[in-house]
């Protein structure tokens, strides 16, 4: 399944960030600490690419803490990048965030060269949540759903800071199949692009092979971690499904309503801190995406051009 979600007001957005940037002197991205690099843009990285650009790891206190150590390091070691992790406990995140930009763009700075800031992220990366968080009361709605921003906003950080809000965007086409699935895990695409079963599966198959204990801890199954690990997929779905009373009639389990409760319980931090990629995990993952994509798209030129040269066609 490749999951697939760019609905009209991204197009929108898309068109805002490239006219905006012109004036901006740092972009602010910010990522789920869950799925660092697939909730990284790289549409954003190309409209973006001339600007100093901060890393906002959000939801840190969700995510697994050495690997979180691991994508700071992995971005701090980038040119002209920054990156400080972030979460909902972090009771001033306006002067961590401020800081951050000014160490990016040193010249800017008092009322006649104020900051200019654009924020951007993925639908349902908590962007809202932290604007609401500066401003102090509900400036920008909020949820667990993707797409819930639609329209761009201008804050006032400090009288020399101004930040400019960007709703939620993907990319056109999601070329690594693997950010795909985590992605939908995290909510970050609409409920109309992916099936909850095959999520659910492929976020076990990455849970089992490292978060067993806490895959156990939650759901009691009776069994060792390298058990688990060993179980296919669908024999954990199924024992889950049962454990939590997820059945339909006659005993069976309900396959839809235990792949909900797997995908809420990791949305929700209820199976522990998880982060579902590495750096290397990562970078493997886009290179073969990448590669792969070639060469359907070489293909598709070949089927393109066998049609050009049939008979009766100019």
């Amino acid at each position: 399944m490749s999951i697939q979600w760019f609905p009209g007001h991204m197009h929108l957005t898309r068109k805002a960030i490239t006219e905006r940037v012109k004036d901006i002197d740092v972009v602010i991205e910010m990522l789920d600490a869950r799925l660092p690099g697939s909730s990284a843009n790289p549409l954003l990285g190309e409209l973006t690419s001339s600007k100093p650009t901060l890393k906002v790891v959000n939801k840190q206190d969700m995510a697994d803490p050495a690997r979180t150590s691991l994508w700071l390091a992995h971005y701090n070691a980038q040119a002209n990048t920054r990156a400080i992790p972030l979460d909902a406990s972090v009771t001033a995140p306006a002067r961590a965030i401020i800081a951050s930009c000014f160490e990016l763009a040193p010249n800017r700075g008092g009322m006649v060269k104020p900051m200019r800031v654009l924020i951007c992220g993925i639908p349902n990366v908590g962007k809202s949540t932290l604007i609401n968080t500066f401003m102090g009361k509900r400036a920008a709605r909020t949820g667990d759903e993707a797409g819930i921003t639609r329209t761009e906003q201008r804050i006032a950080l400090a009288d020399d800071f101004y930040l400019f809000d960007t709703p939620g965007m993907l990319w056109p086409r999601i070329v690594v199949p693997e950010s795909g699935f985590n992605l939908a895990a995290s909510g970050a695409v609409g409920r109309n692009a992916y099936d909850d079963q095959e999520v659910a599966l492929e976020l076990l198959n990455k849970l089992k092979q490292s978060y067993a204990p806490l895959l156990e801890s939650r759901y009691k199954l009776g069994l060792a971690p390298e058990a688990i690990a060993a179980l296919p997929d669908e024999d954990l779905l199924e024992a889950i499904g049962r454990k939590r009373g997820a059945l339909a009639g006659g005993g069976a389990v309900n396959w839809q309503k235990a792949a909900e409760l797997v995908i809420a319980d990791f949305r929700s931090g209820a199976l522990g801190r998880i982060t579902l990629e590495t750096p290397e995990q990562f970078t493997a993952w886009l290179h073969a995406g990448q590669q792969a994509d070639a060469e359907r798209q070489g293909r598709k030129k070949e089927r393109s051009a066998v049609r050009s040269r049939k008979p009766g066609r100019r």
